[in-house]
């Protein structure tokens, strides 16, 4: 008889990091229940995500759904100079995704009966037995085994270790997305098979192909990118978050809610500081947005039969590519200790919790350290093996 059978798991938080989870516990034979505090499904997200083997690694292993069809791809790394040159090219294969298009087949595998919308946690208790985790609306579950896949703002974080509090980076990121058949013939044939650097003084661009809603093909795919633009602490950054509604965020700003101000004088610094083909992209972008770059790291991610994974443990900054591909890694490490455990949930999350710290710490002292080169002290260098994606390390 398989140890878990009859056992239950409620996963916090329905995004990919979540369902992940919950795809998983459910394999290893846990009765599980996602709760997703958005009230509608979190569809039509158009950010870009590179596909690492940890992300990509339910479908390549126990899904009847093929990568191929979630996921571009492109043969090269360029670095594009500011009169649109290539100043360095290295062939170099990498795969991408659409948040969207990679939650829907999440979703779809998971199913909706057990995906709860629009219900808040805000609080749990546990003895030596099970978890309830207590929401806003009054509801109240309990479960044996309760992982909170929260992300950046994670209340399970705020409970295990209320110290770990977030750390602003010093700028921002605009992101956004344009059809790829809507730009110009130049720029699409120099920005199509590959992901595109601009590195400018205090700053650099990133661009690569993804699927759009309808697929992956040539008149679907949408060119993504991710600008990174410094920005001092304080008055003008809290001026800057404030959206249209007069909602201050502290994560981020959401298309169309960006004040326009700010989306003008973006748009005309692209055309004076970045290449021709980068600076076609973000102009283009009818609704741009801001992703505040913050990072927080807890000092714990287990409690009990409580655990903590990806960005509700650890967010880092994105240079390395590697925030989903954490959250996967932390899921699949954690459903390798249940299983050796035998039914012993509280000494899995022991064994697994040791080095799931040690991952995160690795990888945000990495991230820091590109994100100084890039914004600050101008060392970013085209073409720097150290600067490779990897959650593991550059290139892994």
């Amino acid at each position: 008889m398989n140890a878990y059978d009859g056992a239950t798991a409620v996963v916090i938080g329905g995004s990919i990091g979540g369902l992940t989870t919950a795809l998983l516990l459910r394999d290893l034979g846990f009765t599980v229940d996602v709760f997703e505090r958005t009230p509608t499904a979190l569809d039509g997200r158009g950010s870009g995500i590179v596909l690492q083997p940890d992300t990509l690694r339910w479908f390549t292993e126990r899904s009847e759904q093929h990568p191929q069809d979630l996921s571009t791809s492109t043969d090269w790394v360029q670095y594009l100079d500011t009169d649109n040159q290539i100043v360095h090219r290295e062939r170099r294969t990498w795969s991408y995704t659409s948040w969207g298009t990679f939650y829907r087949a999440l979703l779809g595998d998971f199913g909706s009966d057990h995906y709860h919308l629009g219900e808040y946690a805000c609080g749990f208790d546990q003895d030596e037995r099970s978890v309830t985790v207590r929401f806003v609306s009054g509801r109240e579950v309990t479960a044996d085994l309760v992982v909170f896949a929260d992300g950046i703002t994670s209340i399970g974080r705020r409970r295990l270790d209320p110290a770990a509090d977030l750390s602003y980076s010093g700028y921002i990121g605009w992101r956004g997305t344009v059809p790829e058949k809507d730009l110009s013939e130049g720029a699409r044939e120099l920005l199509k098979d590959s992901i595109t650097y601009t590195v400018v003084p205090h700053s650099h661009i990133t661009l690569y192909p993804i699927p759009g809603e309808g697929g992956t093909g040539p008149q679907d795919r949408l060119m993504n990118y991710v600008w990174y633009r410094n920005v001092p602490e304080g008055p003008e950054l809290s001026e800057m978050l404030i959206d249209k509604r007069g909602f201050p965020g502290t994560v981020s700003i959401h298309p169309s809610q960006v004040q326009d101000r700010y989306v003008a004088e973006m748009r005309d610094a692209a055309r004076r500081m970045l290449s021709p083909a980068a600076a076609e992209v973000v102009t283009a972008t009818a609704t741009p947005y801001i992703q505040v770059v913050s990072d927080v790291r807890a000092s714990r991610m287990a409690e009990g039969r409580v655990a903590l994974i990806g960005d509700a443990a650890c967010a880092a900054r994105p240079h390395a590519a590697a925030g989903t591909a954490k959250a996967a890694a932390d899921a699949w490490a954690l459903v390798g200790a249940l299983r050796e455990a035998e039914g012993d949930i509280g000494a899995a999350l022991r064994t697994w919790e040791p080095v799931q710290l040690e991952l995160s710490a690795r990888l945000l002292e990495r991230v820091v350290a590109m994100g100084e080169r890039s914004q600050f002290s101008n060392t970013w260098k085209p073409g720097d093996p150290s600067l490779r994606f990897g959650l593991y390390g550059p290139g892994r």
